[in-house]
């Protein structure tokens, strides 16, 4: 098992390439949905390669805005 830890406030995000995986997070406090915010996975701002063609998103990162429009 590993650990990676974000620091609080960076943006991060993952891709699955096996068929299954387990993650789980771990908050330095309560968990607070107003506190969240998002970035389009696929924002060309950044210039990711991420090693999937299809992935299957959440519905919150599937509405998240570009870099350049969103509000964080």
């Amino acid at each position: 098992q590993w650990q990676l830890w974000i620091a609080p406030g960076l943006a991060h995000g993952f891709a699955v390439t096996s068929e299954t995986a387990h993650f789980h997070y771990k908050c330095t406090d309560y968990y607070c949905p107003e506190d969240e915010g998002a970035i389009r996975w696929n924002d060309p701002t950044f210039n990711v390669r991420w090693p999937v063609a299809k992935p299957r998103l959440s519905e919150k990162d599937a509405a998240a805005p570009f870099w350049k429009t969103s509000v964080l």
